[in-house]
Formats: C-alpha cells, structure tokens, sequence
C-alpha cells in the first residue's frame, strides 16, 4: 500500500484538510461545526498522511506530540469554563471579551480545546493500531 502516487496524494491532501479544518472551526461558532468536526478533519490529514508514509514520519511531521494535543485540549475546554465562575455566572456560561477589536469569547476556547483533544486521540489511537512499538519517549 506504500506508493508513489499514495505518498504523493497524502502530501497534497494534508494541508488541504488541515486548511479545512481550520475553516470549520471558526465556522462552528454560529453554524454548524467547530471544533468536533475540525478535530475529525485535521485528524483524517494526519491518518492519511501517516498510511502513504508511516507512523515515524508522521509523528516526525507533527508540531507536537498527540498526548500533549490532549492534555493541552483538555485544560483549555476545562479552563473556559472559569471565566463565567469569575463573574459570578454558572460554570461553562459564554463570556465575550474585546482583543485588539476582535469579539472573542470562551466558547472560542471550548471549541479550540475539543479541536486539541480529538486530533491527539484519533492520531494516539491509529499509532497504537499501525505500530505497536512506537515509543512517545
């Protein structure tokens, strides 16, 4: 299954579905989307990158490691839900703040911390299934 045409193919795909991803995430605020769906997108680049390459040299590809996509997407889904208990409003309650004239609010970081946390598990979970031996160390 390791191809020329295959090894081309998923070094062209890639960034398209990591652009993709991106693009539904910023999307999933008002509409449809956001960071489940970006998460499963960016994912399916890095899965079919690592199928036309293997998994050393995806991993060698990836900014950071998949356990750290996790921990990081956690905290910040975690974290968002503080800024509502600051203003003496229930827990996971949106909060919207001006930065440097662009409306942001904490469902940005919800969604940016599921976005995280669902590329490092699906990539976690295709390592442990493609290669057994590799090592996060």
């Amino acid at each position: 299954m390791n191809t020329e045409i295959l090894r081309m193919a998923a070094r062209l795909v890639k960034p398209l579905f990591l652009v993709l991803s991106l693009i539904v995430l910023y999307r999933g605020h008002n509409l449809p989307g956001g960071g489940f769906i970006g998460g499963l997108l960016a994912a399916a680049g890095y899965i079919f990158y690592m199928l036309a390459n293997g998994v050393e040299a995806t991993l060698r590809k990836m900014w950071v490691r998949p356990v750290t996509l996790i921990a990081w997407g956690l905290l910040l889904a975690f974290a968002s839900g503080f800024f509502a208990l600051i203003n003496a409003e229930p827990f996971m309650t949106g909060q919207w703040f001006s930065f440097f004239g662009i409306k942001l609010g904490t469902p940005t970081l919800f969604d940016l911390g599921v976005y995280f946390t669902v590329i490092g598990v699906l990539i976690s979970i295709m390592v442990a299934i493609l290669n057994k031996e590799t090592k996060w160390d």
